[in-house]
């Protein structure tokens, strides 16, 4: 008599490998973060030393030994041999003393928007991943707050790279109706844009993290579109701006991670946007994907115009990134787009460094970590490549103000 042949287990399917190996790898994500930044500890900030302090405010190093000495100011704390450090809220604080007792250089301590100034808000754009733009927007965001400026970061990308550079994990630490989608949902359960921004470790920033709840924007709008003259639904590519109306007054500049489509979460920022940034990785193949970029931007551009949308910007910028500046090809790239462009490429190049890449790998910055994190001249050169964009941005920003 033949034996039952044996019961093979059932294949698995490929949804529920997907899901299962996502899982897998989510909980690999949760244990490294912890590693590094333990669910009993926040991320913070480190000090900055008073010759870093004299550097970012623009006063000589001997100056702020002598306000300490006197007790005027924030009190840094004070280690061996007498080296001072700071937090960044008290370099803020700093910058608030010297703008009183130095009234006539009080714009350049403390630049925050007057009363005439409209709020800027900065897109950083392009569909093509890898172009830097997470990392643009975080640097960006970050060198304005270093500066004195108050700022705001939205992570409209459902990867929410953004977001975890900032410490949140999206899955685990962006509960539900916590992202912008909370703010400018389409049914009764649409939230208070206050009520979705986060405070966070680095003094002067905010965030409106990301996850993938921003892709039911992108599914629910085409019904809202149908039926909006019946439900009385605001136009979908206002609701950014908006949202960011109702924050007006907590900001001087909002600084818009894009993701890396052009959807209606796109289309909303564009529209809300005074200002745009468009990164650029010096290659034929990104060039070619950038040129497809501006035309379906164009295209977009021109359907909200008729559609009552204002797109006045204050500026349009090309930002050069991952630039290896001993690349003969990229360096004819370059010099290809300021024929191309003049004026509207941005003098400044960020580099391609492995202290970049490296910082990435913890989750931080290169301004969150001590010189000493990596050679002093590879740290050195990619901060001054950094710092050297932002600064351009800025003066883009004062003169828009004025300034």
């Amino acid at each position: 008599m033949a034996e039952p042949a044996a019961i093979l287990p059932e294949k698995e399917s490929a949804s529920t490998r997907v899901s299962r190996q996502a899982a897998v790898l989510s909980a690999h994500l949760r244990a490294v973060g912890e590693r590094y930044f333990p669910p009993s500890a926040s991320k913070s900030l480190r000090s900055f030393s008073s010759g870093e302090v004299a550097q970012i405010i623009g006063v000589s190093d001997g100056y702020l030994r002598q306000l300490s000495l006197d007790g005027l100011g924030p009190n840094p704390e004070v280690g061996a041999g007498g080296r001072r450090s700071y937090t960044l809220r008290q370099i803020n604080e700093l910058r608030a003393y010297l703008a009183v007792a130095r009234p006539r250089e009080s714009l350049g301590f403390w630049p925050r928007r007057r009363n005439n100034d409209k709020l800027q808000i900065v897109t950083v754009a392009n569909f093509k991943g890898g172009s830097a733009k997470t990392t643009t927007a975080l640097y960006l965001s970050q060198g304005l707050a270093l500066q004195g400026f108050r700022v705001l970061a939205i992570d409209l990308d459902p990867q929410a790279s953004l977001s975890a550079m900032f410490g949140y994990q999206p899955e685990f630490d962006i509960p539900e109706n916590a992202t912008l989608y909370g703010a400018i949902r389409y049914d009764e359960h649409r939230r208070p844009m206050r009520e979705v921004v986060r405070e966070t470790y680095f003094d002067g920033v905010g965030l409106i993290p990301g996850n993938l709840e921003l892709m039911e924007f992108e599914h629910h709008t085409p019904r809202a579109m149908i039926d909006r003259q019946a439900r009385g639904h605001e136009l979908f590519f206002r609701r950014v701006a908006g949202a960011i109306e109702q924050v007006c007054d907590d900001f001087d500049v909002v600084v818009i991670d894009c993701p890396p489509q052009l959807g209606f979460l796109t289309m909303g920022a564009l529209n809300a946007a005074t200002a745009m940034l468009i990164t650029v990785h010096p290659q034929m193949v990104d060039i070619a994907s950038m040129n497809q970029f501006l035309l379906m931007t164009s295209d977009l551009m021109s359907v909200i115009d008729e559609a009552g949308g204002k797109l006045h910007y204050d500026f349009v910028r090309y930002v050069v990134t991952r630039h290896d500046p001993r690349d003969v090809p990229e360096l004819e790239i370059v010099g290809l787009l300021r024929n191309l462009f003049g004026e509207d490429v941005l003098k400044a190049t960020a580099w391609k460094s492995t202290a970049i890449a490296n910082a990435g790998l913890t989750k931080q910055s290169l301004y969150e970590l001590p010189r000493g994190a990596f050679g002093r001249t590879v740290y050195d050169r990619a901060l001054e490549s950094v710092n050297a964009v932002n600064s351009e941005v800025i003066d883009l920003l004062k003169g828009v103000w004025g300034r």
